[in-house]
């Protein structure tokens, strides 16, 4: 196998391709302009998002075989996007995907680069000690009295899924806080920091949680929920006691850090069996 990788912002297209070579497979990076360094990457080149031909082009010129999404790539504006020869007629079919969701977005480019031949490989095949595992990581236990408030935002967070809304939301004393959508979820933990203290936890008493679902039906091969230092560091400062997700269904990004910045706040992270909601 040699793997393209699709490589967007944050640390995983970076893991990807470690990981692939300690496994001893060749990589060839297209550094997404805007979102990924392509000086970062060994062997690799920078491409916009709407140039679909030359990543096509790139990769079947450097012999991949297979070809991985990693890291993030925000919502195109359709608007202002500068497609190639290639890519200008599958544009109608990406907008009328996109209004459907992200989800369904992320389906019509996988099944592009399936009809160009290439096998796609989802990052946790890649990178599978990056999942977060079920039992508390770290060590900070789990309190009964958030058990209520992570049942619903694990619901709340499902729901919002099904709708390809988003994938997280935060729910304290029974009371949803918030729920994420475009703005991404440090932007959502911040929004939930600006509350009332009346209705969110503080630095010495921590209350709410925080819930990060992998969307029901979700094309799992992109764009699992991901638990990172600046999670736990947004999270602290909105006064939550616990970070939860799935375990197996959730990548934990410099986990040795996530744990030293959990325990030192006082935050429980924890990876629930699979739930059916």
């Amino acid at each position: 196998m040699k793997l393209g990788v699709i490589a967007g912002g944050g640390e995983l297209p970076k893991l990807v391709v470690n990981s692939a070579k300690i496994d001893g497979h060749d990589t060839f990076v297209v550094a997404i302009k805007g979102f990924a360094d392509v000086e970062t990457f060994e062997d690799s080149t920078q491409a916009g998002i709407a140039e679909f031909g030359k990543i096509v082009k790139t990769f079947k010129k450097n012999k991949c075989t297979h070809v991985c999404f990693a890291g993030k790539i925000s919502r195109p504006d359709f608007k202002t996007l500068k497609p190639d020869f290639k890519a200008i007629r599958h544009v109608p079919g990406a907008i009328k995907a996109a209004q459907k969701g992200d989800d369904a977005l992320m389906r019509y480019l996988l099944n592009l680069f399936e009809k160009e031949g290439f096998e796609i490989v989802a990052p946790q095949d890649i990178c599978k000690s990056l999942l977060l595992p079920e039992g508390i990581l770290g060590s900070v236990k789990i309190n009964d009295i958030h058990s209520e408030d992570i049942r619903k935002a694990c619901e709340i967070a499902s729901k919002i899924g099904a709708l390809d809304i988003g994938q997280g939301a935060v729910v304290a004393r029974g009371v949803v806080l918030a729920v994420e959508a475009q703005e991404g979820t440090d932007i959502m933990l911040e929004r939930v920091e600006k509350l009332p203290d009346d209705i969110t936890g503080t630095l010495d008493n921590r209350v709410g949680i925080l819930a990060k679902m992998l969307k029901p039906g979700q094309e799992s091969r992109v764009d699992l929920p991901t638990i990172g230092p600046m999670t736990v560091k947004k999270a602290s400062k909105a006064g939550l006691a616990g970070i939860v997700a799935e375990g197996g269904r959730a990548f934990v990004i410099d986990r040795e850090i996530v744990i030293e910045q959990a325990d030192q706040a006082g935050i429980f992270i924890a990876g629930l069996p699979q739930l059916k909601l």
